[in-house]
């Protein structure tokens, strides 16, 4: 039951930080979803820190992964707002703007994840 608890709270508090980066970085007027990128890098970056210690000598306990990592980063990450963005943007005809955002998200995202993960070593 405290896993459970664990990781209900540290998604709820992802889930907020999502939404306060989106409230306001998400751009209406170009309609480019700048929040949801940057909540999908930081995201990447802070999971990458985090399972990088706790794989290094075991620095960070289970529960505290369960936490940060499955609630929060799970909480503050979110494949189905990216998902639906690209399909608003390829509907109104922005295809530049779909590849560069979907192709950008990939990359970026691996890349702050290894990033992380070369933080904590």
């Amino acid at each position: 039951m405290k896993q459970i608890l664990l990781v209900f709270i540290g998604g709820g508090t992802g889930s907020v930080a999502r939404f306060l980066i989106s409230k306001y970085l998400n751009s209406t007027s170009t309609g480019i979803p700048y929040g949801t990128f940057t909540a999908n890098v930081l995201g990447s970056l802070f999971i990458g820190i985090i399972l990088g210690l706790a794989l290094k000598n075991n620095m960070v306990s289970q529960n505290t992964v369960l936490f940060l990592a499955t609630g929060f980063c799970g909480g503050l990450t979110t494949f189905s707002t990216f998902a639906y963005e690209n399909h608003v943007l390829l509907k109104s005809g922005d295809f530049v703007t779909f590849l560069i955002y979907t192709i950008g998200s990939f990359v970026i995202g691996f890349l702050f994840v290894f990033l992380g993960m070369f933080i904590a070593k």
